[in-house]
């Protein structure tokens, strides 16, 4: 198996997190409340249990295959249920992958990037040189929310800061310290925001049991049914309440295993 940690937007995402972490901890945390008071402490005490959260749900996404198709898979041709889910949706052959040689099942899409067929691909993500499918997608959610949580509370500690900086007349900050802040926030601000699309986005795919590849594809469906006079439904959505209980209770109960 290849080294999927051995790559540079892995290395940058480790990197990233280690300055944004030393910054909110031992700068922006010390000089706003001191690590040695109560206050101080329990801050860097929590901020730090998040960060260390995010950064093992984010090695698990690594390191965990993402999904291999079985070898002993075969279509099921007598079940009408699956079969509707096996077929192309134009010729009505059987989900054959020529690269892999072998069937595809439902939800299962080949990445030109692993080269190998996914179980529930939800796309290749470059962050973590690894495709994002049924065995690493927990991993990846709370991946992605312990480090939003993460940000906000960088941030809120690095703008609290600021301002006490800000209204400290007679508190005089090396250039160290300045240059800390400034870094820390031109990362913090548009990661936060970034990641926080990324997140709502999750919780929507969530909420109607889709991967990021059945939405696309579903939007071009959507356009060819309405174009038909049919009204489309994704084949997996199984109502609002059902899918995120599905999804969730998945997430909650396994952990980012």
């Amino acid at each position: 198996m290849k080294n999927r940690c051995v790559s540079l937007p892995v290395f940058v995402v480790l990197s990233a997190t280690a300055f944004v972490y030393y910054t909110t901890v031992f700068v922006v945390t010390d000089q706003w409340l001191s690590l040695g008071t109560a206050p101080g402490l329990l801050n860097a005490i929590i901020f730090t249990g998040i960060t260390a959260m995010s950064v093992l749900c984010y090695t698990l996404a690594i390191i965990k295959d993402p999904g291999q198709v079985p070898s002993s898979y075969e279509a099921d041709l007598e079940d009408s249920d699956a079969s509707m889910h096996e077929v192309k949706r134009k010729g009505g052959d059987l989900r054959y992958c020529q690269k892999c040689g072998h069937y595809k099942p439902p939800r299962a899409h080949h990445c030109r990037v692993c080269k190998r067929c996914v179980l529930r691909m939800d796309h290749h993500c470059v962050w973590i040189n690894n495709c994002v499918g049924h065995e690493n997608y927990k991993a990846f959610f709370l991946f992605v929310l312990y480090i939003v949580l993460a940000c906000i509370y960088a941030l809120v500690l690095l703008v609290g800061s600021a301002i006490q900086e800000l209204h400290d007349d007679e508190r005089q900050s090396g250039n160290i310290f300045k240059t800390s802040y400034i870094l820390c926030g031109i990362i913090l601000i548009p990661l936060t925001v970034a990641l926080i699309v990324l997140l709502v986005w999750h919780m929507y795919l969530l909420s109607h049991n889709k991967t990021t590849i059945e939405y696309h594809e579903g939007v071009r469906a959507m356009w060819l049914d309405e174009k038909a006079g049919r009204v489309y439904r994704h084949p997996y959505d199984l109502g609002l309440f059902r899918n995120l209980v599905l999804d969730l209770s998945s997430v909650i109960k396994n952990g980012p295993q």
